[in-house]
């Protein structure tokens, strides 16, 4: 065995890079596995079972260890407990064959951050490493810190307790009913939990029943054959097949119609699809995560949901509460947002004073975590170079923002702050940080590169008028 995969001297290893541990008894899978993490750019060092790993995690510290489940001496579970209890915030990655999903649930119970089924191809081994890169899991993470996990932020202590409960249910393969009002983050939920499942790295199927009519979505569902309707001229494959070993989310299912109710609880309990025009069911293997803004036991009452359906659906309830119910995440989601949106718009970060979030927090949020979003953005753009204040957040709530001297980059007719004269300079502001580009403009603003020759044809005019 080389020194290289024996470890070679600690001290010799740069801190600046993010060490990883193969642990794996058939030296020519563990050299492979090793060569395709190096190519990541990590440092990786490897181990023939779990005794040396042990051995190995005290001296080289990794950031990261992967390894097999059955080894001798020491194998994959027990080397997940001992390493969690010397060194919590090291993260552990299992590698198993396809017949042992039970043993690798129990071994994310004791800590693993994933695991891999065997055989596996060195692209998703990266994958995998990549996502826990991607999510910004890492050793120095404390449990005091926000959890931000596939898109989920938050520092409440009920969100909190609420993702910690989601975690442990993850695991299972239970059904998952999601509630909350519009804007929650109700289908991030959804992938967070696709995403701490088993089923991690097969397909996620996201559904909108209310964005497609009744006979659109039964075909987008169950599928159809060449010929079974006016318009089939090919073979469609539904969501659900799509979603077969993965994880299918049915969002809003409320708007299902009944007709397609009871072919969905048949799909549900029998686990075979029936594509439309199909002369054979076709067996799927699918988790399925429902979510919905009404209150379905409230919609069995009323006779708009099927009773037998909502007890499938409901197996495991999940609330999410409405962002006026988590002040403490408010401030914290807009920060990230401000972030995020001035990256988004090629702009420097603005300060945000503190009476902003004091209004931020004051305010009622209907729309929840979509609506601050939406509001941190026009805020951001108003801004420009300047910080946000109190004014460029109350677009909605019926004050006018207040738009600094500094974008006024154009002579404005008479007025006192209109919503059409803060729509012009917003408009000239960002064509002039395009230089002029109206179809980069347009895509930073949003809106069509007609809407955009329309709105400016309208300012052209009116300036004609003005000089009249």
């Amino acid at each position: 065995m080389s020194e290289q995969d024996r470890g070679g001297h600690v001290s010799d290893i740069s801190e600046h890079v993010e060490r990883v541990l193969i642990v794996d008894d058939d030296s020519s899978m563990r050299t492979a596995l090793m060569e395709s993490v190096r190519r990541l750019g990590f440092d990786v060092q490897g181990a023939i079972d779990g005794v040396e790993a042990v051995d190995r995690v005290g001296r080289y510290k990794p950031w990261l260890v992967v390894t097999d489940l059955k080894m001798p001496r020491l194998g994959g579970l027990d080397l997940i407990k001992e390493i969690k209890c010397r060194s919590p915030h090291t993260l552990m990655v299992l590698m198993t064959a396809y017949g042992t999903v039970e043993t690798a649930v129990e071994a994310m119970k004791y800590g693993a951050s994933d695991y891999i089924l065997k055989p596996f191809s060195t692209d998703l081994l990266e994958r995998v490493i990549a996502n826990l890169k991607a999510r910004g899991v890492n050793a120095s993470t404390l449990p005091s810190e926000p959890i931000d996990q596939r898109s989920i932020l938050t520092q409440d202590p009920g969100m909190v307790r609420l993702l910690s409960t989601v975690e442990g249910v993850a695991a299972s393969q239970a059904t998952v009913l999601i509630n909350g009002e519009s804007g929650t983050g109700k289908e991030l939920l959804a992938r967070f939990i696709h995403s701490r499942s088993p089923r991690a790295h097969r397909p996620f199927i996201a559904v909108n029943c209310a964005a497609l009519p009744d006979g659109l979505l039964e075909s987008e569902l169950f599928g159809h054959e060449r010929g079974a309707f006016t318009g089939a001229i090919m073979k469609k494959i539904g969501k659900f097949e799509m979603a077969h070993t993965g994880t299918l989310l049915l969002d809003e299912i409320s708007e299902m119609n009944m007709g397609l109710q009871a072919k969905l609880l048949r799909v549900i309990q029998e686990r075979e699809v029936d594509r439309v025009g199909g002369r054979e069911p076709v067996s799927v293997n699918i988790r399925v995560i429902a979510t919905t803004n009404r209150s379905l036991y409230h919609e069995v009452e009323q006779g708009r949901f099927r009773e037998d359906l909502y007890y499938r659906l409901n197996v495991f309830p999940i609330t999410v509460p409405p962002l006026r119910e988590r002040p403490a995440d408010i401030a914290l989601l807009a920060r990230h947002f401000v972030t995020a949106s001035a990256a988004r718009n090629g702009l420097p970060i603005p300060m945000v004073s503190a009476e902003t979030y004091a209004t931020l927090q004051d305010r009622r949020w209907k729309g929840n975590v979509r609506e601050l979003e939406n509001v941190v953005e026009r805020a951001v753009l108003l801004a420009g170079n300047g910080p946000i204040l109190p004014g460029h957040v109350l677009v909605e709530s019926g004050s006018q923002p207040v738009i600094p001297a500094s974008i006024s980059t154009v002579s404005q007719p008479s007025g006192n702050g209109s919503l059409w004269e803060m729509e012009r300079n917003l408009i000239f502001q960002t064509l002039a940080r395009v230089r002029e580009n109206r179809t980069h403009a347009a895509k930073e603003l949003g809106i069509s590169i007609r809407t955009l020759r329309n709105k400016l044809r309208e300012y052209r005019e009116t300036n004609c008028r003005a000089s009249a």
